[in-house]
């Protein structure tokens, strides 16, 4: 599920506060993760999971809407490094191995998403790798 920059749909968000470099970025009050939820919710996910973590990393944020599952990583204005996504794909495969039976994986549709801050935006790239 991957393709070119120009080809990767980009939503903006309203712009956030704080560290305009992205690193740590928030909103007043809301870490990053949050407002990134917000903007999963406004466009009818639900949020399964926040800061889902096991012994080899984390995923930032798992939203849900229908049969769709998005993983997203959360990073600064940096690219998100090959290693990085072998990383996420190996969670995503090990939450729905531990969530989903084996009968109902092949009903999800898996996509990876990337939410960056830019310009003081918070940026979300679906289907980023």
């Amino acid at each position: 599920m991957s393709g070119g920059a120009a080809e990767r749909p980009l939503a903006a968000g309203p712009p956030l506060g704080g560290d305009p470099s992205g690193s740590g970025s928030t909103v007043p009050g809301l870490p990053a993760i949050e407002r990134c939820a917000e903007f999963y919710e406004e466009r009818g996910y639900e949020i399964v999971d926040r800061h889902w973590q096991r012994r080899e990393g984390a995923v930032d944020l798992i939203a849900r809407h229908g049969k769709l599952v998005a993983f997203c990583e959360i990073a600064g204005p940096e690219a998100v490094l090959e290693a990085t996504q072998r990383r996420i794909r190996r969670l995503a495969s090990r939450w729905l191995a531990e969530i989903t039976p084996a009968s109902g994986r092949s009903l999800i549709v898996i996509r990876f998403d990337v939410a960056r801050v830019s310009a003081g935006a918070l940026e979300v790239i679906e289907d980023a790798f």
